[in-house]
Order: structure tokens, then C-alpha cells, then sequence
């Protein structure tokens, strides 16, 4: 019998880069921080990216929204912390800050090792996914090694969301 082709949702590893984010931080139920944290990130790159093509300087894309979660599975979702970040290029030195209140910084996210699986549909469908990644992970002779994080490929009102469910790992 052949082996199974692999698909799109399957779990993989990869290697991934350190990446330059803008971040905002916020505490709660997704539901609740990500509309008070967006405009301001979204304010604050879009900003960077028009004044940079002002300047002549290589514009680059705005990517996907990625967001970590530490200790997601140890408190209460409406007691979350939610690390909310954008690339921006490597040459960012400053961020513009676009709305009062919610401060936007300058991060480095580091990677190596990831596992990672695509979920596809709705983010409170995840856990059949999480839980294939999670066995993926220990199956591969790894340990999860960071915290949950999720980067969004699609907007929330897309017919099927797809979301990258991600975890940097270490060898066991």
C-alpha cells in the first residue's frame, strides 16, 4: 500500500527566521482585545508603510495578522494574555503611534523549529486541529517550546476562515 500524499491541513515542521513585529498587547477574551488593539496596529504599520513609500524606501506588504496566546491553557479565556503583532521590516527603527492609549513597540520573534498545522473554519473549531498538531509534535520526538500562536490568513468573516496554528519546539 502506498503512503498517504499529504494535504494542506496536514501537520508539518519547518524552519522559520527571527521576524521584526509590530506588537500590542492586550488582556481578555479575544472577542474584546482584538477590536480595541487592531486600529492601533493597523494605524501604526499602515502609517510606517506609507511614509516609507513617501521616502522612497522599498514598500513591503502587510501580512498576515499573527497573534500569540501565553498560558492560554492554564487561566480563563476572559483572563488571557493576547500578544498581537504585524512584520515590519527588518530596517524598522520607530512606529508611528496612531491612537492614544495603546501603545505599539518593536519586537523580535524568534522561531527555529516550528510545527505547524492549517486549520480551516471557524477559530472555536480549532481544538481537533490543535489536538492532530499536539500528537504530530510528540510523535516527532519534539516538545512544544513557546506559546500557542495563530496567524490569520483570512478575515474573520470569511466564508472558511484559515488560520496557521503554530508552536516553536524543541527536540525531547
Amino acid at each position: 500500500m502506498a503512503p498517504r500524499k499529504s494535504t494542506k491541513t496536514d501537520p508539518q515542521m519547518l524552519e522559520m527566521p527571527p521576524q521584526k513585529m509590530a506588537v500590542v498587547t492586550g488582556k481578555g477574551a479575544p472577542d474584546k482585545v482584538f477590536p480595541e488593539l487592531m486600529p492601533a496596529l493597523y494605524g501604526s504599520v499602515y502609517t510606517l508603510r506609507f511614509d516609507r513609500k513617501k521616502k522612497g524606501l522599498p514598500v513591503f506588504k502587510v501580512s498576515g495578522l499573527r497573534a500569540r496566546y501565553p498560558g492560554a491553557i492554564t487561566v480563563p479565556k476572559n483572563k488571557w494574555t493576547i500578544i498581537v503583532g504585524l512584520p515590519v521590516p527588518e530596517d524598522t527603527v520607530v512606529l508611528p503611534q496612531k491612537v492614544a492609549g495603546v501603545k505599539v513597540k518593536l519586537e523580535i520573534w524568534d522561531y527555529g523549529t516550528v510545527c505547524q498545522i492549517l486549520h480551516l473554519g471557524a477559530y472555536d473549531q480549532e481544538e481537533a486541529s490543535v489536538a492532530r498538531l499536539h500528537q504530530f509534535i510528540k510523535d516527532s520526538g519534539y516538545a512544544i517550546d513557546g506559546s500557542h500562536e495563530e496567524e490569520y490568513l483570512t478575515r474573520p468573516d470569511a466564508k472558511v476562515p484559515k488560520t496557521i496554528v503554530r508552536y516553536t519546539v524543541k527536540k525531547r
